[in-house]
């Protein structure tokens, strides 16, 4: 459970969120990561400490340069997750559709729908 905190701690920020998107595409190095956004390169460090405390991205060797590689293993356990949840509204839904579908069919007849 403490891995799927730390997830969803390090997804609730936006720019976190935005870093992810952008080391979907390709593994990028810090100053990389610096462009698209208006931060400094310390900021986007702090965010990137936090993204790889949650497991979420790796720091890989490539000659003198340390590019970050987004982990997917997390991601999936939150989705997971959430899917359970997911099926168990849907459930509920169709319950709820089901008694208003029964209630209309037994609805007397003088009465106005709205």
């Amino acid at each position: 459970m403490q891995t799927l905190d730390a997830t969803f701690s390090a997804l609730a920020d936006p720019t976190r969120r935005a870093i992810l998107m952008h080391l979907a595409k390709k593994d990028l190095t810090v100053m990389e990561l610096t462009k698209p956004f208006q931060m400094s390169q310390p900021a986007i460090s702090k965010h990137l400490k936090i993204l790889e405390e949650a497991g979420l991205i790796t720091t890989t060797r490539r000659a003198q340069e340390r590019p970050r590689r987004l982990q997917t293993a997390p991601l999936k356990e939150a989705v997971d997750w959430m899917e359970k949840y997911r099926q168990m509204w849907e459930t509920r839904y169709q319950a709820l559709d089901g008694l208003l579908d029964e209630l209309q069919r037994i609805q007397p007849k003088g009465v106005k729908k709205k």
